[in-house]
Formats: C-alpha cells, structure tokens, sequence
C-alpha cells in the first residue's frame, strides 16, 4: 500500500482553511473513491482526472485507489481539488519522484487547478484569499495561468504558474521548476480614463443643485449616508454616480478586503478592479438574498460588495419593505451575518448607502407646474414604504427640486471633481489623523470625545431635538454630521452654525419623518 499527501485549500465564505489531499493505492478489485464530504464537482472529478493521467501518457494504476479529502467535516466545493488528486495518484504510484532534497516538502506547497481531458489547467474561483492565507504560512502556490494575476495581488513571490500537468509534475521532480510569477504593475489611478476606460463623470457635469452637491460633498468627506428626494429628472443619479470620484483612493489594506469579498461571489474577482471603489446599484426588485447575501452556498450580497464603496438604491420605495428592513443592522455595525442550516458566513458591510427617491407617486408633488394629481392617503402610503427606523439610520435626506430652464444655459457647473477630491482627502486625513476612522463611523464615546460643542450650539441642538422629535440616534447622527461640516472648514469645535447646517441637511425631520403626506421640505433651519 503506498500512500501520498497533497495540500489544497477550501472556501468557505472568507475563510480558506487547509485541506489535506491524501491518496492511497491497495489491490484489490479497480475503484476510485473520494470521501471528505465531496460536494457534486468533486466527486465528477474522478472522471476528469482519469482522463487527464491517460491523455498526458501516465499510467492509471489499477486497484483499490482511495482519495480522502481531510478534514472529513469540511464542505468541499468546485473544481480546484482536480490538480492534487491527479498529483497524489502520481506520486502514490511512484510515476514522478521529488528529488531528494525537496522529498516531504510536498506540504509546503500548495496546488489548485481544474483539469481538462487532455491535462490542461483550468482557473479556478476564490484563488485570491487562499492565496492570502497561503502566503501567512510561507507556502508556494502553484496555481493555473489564467488565476496567476489573481493570486500575485497577494502572495507574488510564492506564485508559480502553470498551464498544463506536464509542467507541473516537471516542477515537482525538478526537471523543470517554475519560475515565480512577476510581480503586479502597479496601476496608477485613472483620472483621464485612458485606452479602453471611460472617463469619470464630472462633478462640474450638474447643473444647479448647489444644495445636493454641498450634501454630496460632506457625505463623501464623512462616509455618511444621504437620501436625496426630487422629481424625476432633476439629476439625482447623476450626483449618487459622481461620488466614488470624490472618495478618497483605497488603502493596500482595503484594496485587498473588497478584493477578497469580489473574490467569493458569483462573479468572481476581475484583477483589473484592484484599487478602485466599488459602485454597486441593484435593481429595485432585488431580494434580500441578493441585497444582503445568501443563497444555498451563503454568497455576498449587494452590501458586502460595496465594502468601501458606495451601494446606490435608486427608487427607495419601490424596494420591498423587507428588503429594505434588512439594511438597519449593517447600518449600524458595518458587518452581516449569512446564516444557513449548515453554515453561518459573516461579511465585511461598511457601504455608504446613496438613495433616491420621488416625493410622491407620480413625482410631481411640489413641482411649479401643479401636475400632481396624488391624495395625501396615496403621498403617505408611498412615504411610509420606508420606515422610521430606517429613516433614523440615513445621516442626510435632502431636496433636489426640478432646475429652472436658465440654469442649463449658465456658463460652469461649479467645482469640478478634482478640486472637490483634494478638499475631500484632506478632511478625510484629518479624521484619521484624529480618531483613526472616518466621522460616520465613530462610537457614542467617539461622539462624546470629537464631537465638542459650543454653549450655542448645545441651545440650538436642544431646540431641534424639541422641535423635531429627533431620537437619541439622530442626535448622535446630527453630531457626526456637524464634525464632518467642521473638518471641511478645518475648525476644531463645533459651532452653532455647523450644527445648525446638519440639522438642516435632514429635511424630512422638518417633515414628520418618511409617512407625512406634506408638501416637499422647505429649506428654513431649526
């Protein structure tokens, strides 16, 4: 009886624990079998492999051939197990050796790979994080070509790639060892779009709506969530699809964490994102399941893929009130938790949300023009469809009311995104020069600590929580929002008028909160 060991890593959710492939060859009458709770593919895999050993002139050994995929307990999915089941009946036969001075460092290395019948290497999904926990224990990885650039975004100097059997049984006998991967081109960021790349939208691109561009300006410079509500056509998806070009450039360390989430979903992960903020915007007859993750294999939803980046729901109400329900504790804790009958997932979910909605069912409510022909039953009805609590987690809802027929022919849109961006970036250090995060994340005793407020600022957020009814939570958002305002002006206590801005900035409060069937919210401050 001879036995081999190969290492393999699994997926699951963000996690690539170490999977031990081990091949044992006895006599006895010819079966192939795999144990280690193989899911479907897996199992398929005997064919494939068989196929592949006779197509690249090895011998398939006759007997008693048992693969056990350790741990026993561990789900093990997709194609990737391939390559070490191939390698293990090898090495197990004795039809490759490892020369003498690597003999036992097969452990050490790690190999990933779906076969085709002939022996080539096909990619495989999620070879980015276990190439991440592969290079924190120091092992090599030998990979498929075409997942080569995926998996040198983490560990370059450890990646060999390969593109068919031969070369990696050459590799592994010594014959002919495989170069390490090159390292990545580091991409500089796009601000002109360049071959093939489409130029950022511009800031200076909107016309008017010098309030929303002002909200849009702090919610970029915070992290905040903002809600804008206008009619169609007044350039609210225009001013939510102009944000990622105002946010800070990712951190390595952040670049990597949006990487690893792209890297587990159904679309897999695309080397040429690395670095760039996502912008993620749903349809608003997605589920829950796709908005917040699930699925039979607990995949990520919409919000983990926006991590650092931004999730764009457009037509707020029209969303199932479900679905919407679901945002309130990533809201809040910046993470969701995936739960299913064998498996429980949890997912990095610090998105800034952007929304829009109409203020009334058909949009017109409040327009110059006086086309709104909707009931304050039906106003409330369409209203209500978002909820207090839900209202309570958004930092800013703002009016973007219809422009005036002049404000196209004006001669500049304003403040271009660049110039924007620098101003941005610069109170964005300052947040994380101070408290090492931005203000939208900050704890109650964050607030309490950065959030200082002078005596006529404490008189004036006083009458506002009277006036308006605002909660405890709205307070704490209306002094990260003051903080933020603050940062921009580069001022270190919070005056009367910071506070009297972010308070103006949650017009619906003015309103009664989501279900009042009132008229649009003026623009007067507390």
């Amino acid at each position: 009886m001879a036995v081999a060991r190969v290492a393999c890593r699994a997926q699951v959710g963000l996690h690539a624990p170490l999977v031990h492939v081990e091949v044992s060859l006895a006599s006895g009458l010819p079966v192939f079998c795999i144990v280690g709770l193989p899911a479907m593919v897996v199992k398929e895999s005997k064919e494939r492999v068989r196929a592949a050993l006779l197509n690249s002139r090895f011998e398939f050994p006759a007997g008693r051939i048992t693969v056990s995929l350790a741990p026993a307990d561990l789900p093990k999915e997709g194609g990737r197990f391939d390559l070490p089941i191939a390698l293990g009946i090898l090495l197990a036969s004795g039809q490759i050796r490892t020369p003498p001075e690597a003999r036992g460092t097969c452990v050490a290395r790690e190999f990933y790979g779906e076969l085709g019948l002939t022996g080539e290497l096909k990619p495989v999904r999620g070879l980015l994080l276990a190439a991440a926990h592969a290079a924190r224990h120091g092992h090599e990885l030998v990979v498929p070509r075409a997942n080569a650039a995926e998996a040198c975004a983490v560990a370059p100097a450890q990646v060999r790639a390969a593109g068919h059997l031969l070369e990696v049984c050459a590799h592994l006998s010594g014959a002919a060892p495989l170069p390490p991967c090159p390292p990545p081109e580091r991409r500089a960021r796009c601000t002109d779009g360049g071959p093939g790349r489409a130029v950022p939208p511009d800031l200076a691109d909107v016309r008017g709506q010098l309030q929303a561009k002002r909200a849009l300006l702090i919610a970029a410079a915070g992290g905040h969530s903002l809600l804008m509500i206008g009619p169609p056509g007044s350039g609210k998806s225009m001013l939510a699809q102009r944000l990622p070009g105002l946010l800070p450039p990712l951190t390595p360390a952040e670049a990597l964490e949006v990487a690893a989430v792209a890297a587990v979903s159904a679309a897999g992960y695309t080397p040429e994102c690395l670095g760039q903020r996502p912008f993620r915007a749903p349809h608003h007859t997605a589920s829950a399941a796709a908005l917040v993750g699930g699925g039979a294999r607990a995949r990520p939803g919409e919000i983990s893929l926006a991590h650092h980046g931004v999730l764009f729901l457009d037509e707020l109400p029209e969303f199932d009130r479900g679905v919407l329900e679901a945002l309130r504790e990533p809201l809040e804790t910046g993470v969701v938790a995936v739960s299913r009958a064998a498996l429980q997932t949890h997912y990095p979910a610090a998105f800034q949300l952007i929304a829009a909605m109409n203020p009334c069912p058909c949009g017109r409510l409040g327009d110059p023009s006086g086309g709104c022909r909707c009931t304050p039953a039906q106003v409330q009805r369409y209203r209500g469809r978002i909820s207090a609590p839900l209202l309570d987690r958004l930092d800013m809802h703002v009016e973007v009311p219809r422009m005036a027929a002049s404000e196209f022919d004006a001669a500049g849109g304003g403040e271009t995104s660049p110039a924007a961006a620098a101003r941005i970036a610069g109170a964005r250090t300052l947040q994380l020069e101070r408290q090492q995060r931005c203000n939208a994340r900050l704890t109650d005793a964050g607030v309490q600590r950065w959030c200082r407020v002078d005596e006529a600022g404490k008189r004036l957020l006083e009458t506002a929580m009277q006036r308006r009814g605002l909660s405890g939570r709205a307070r704490q958002r209306v002094l990260r929002l003051a903080r933020t305002i603050a940062d921009l002006e580069g001022a270190a206590t919070l005056s009367a008028a910071h506070l009297g801005e972010a308070v103006m900035l949650r017009c619906l409060d003015r309103d009664g909160g989501a279900t009042a069937p009132s008229a649009p919210c003026d623009r007067r401050p507390a």
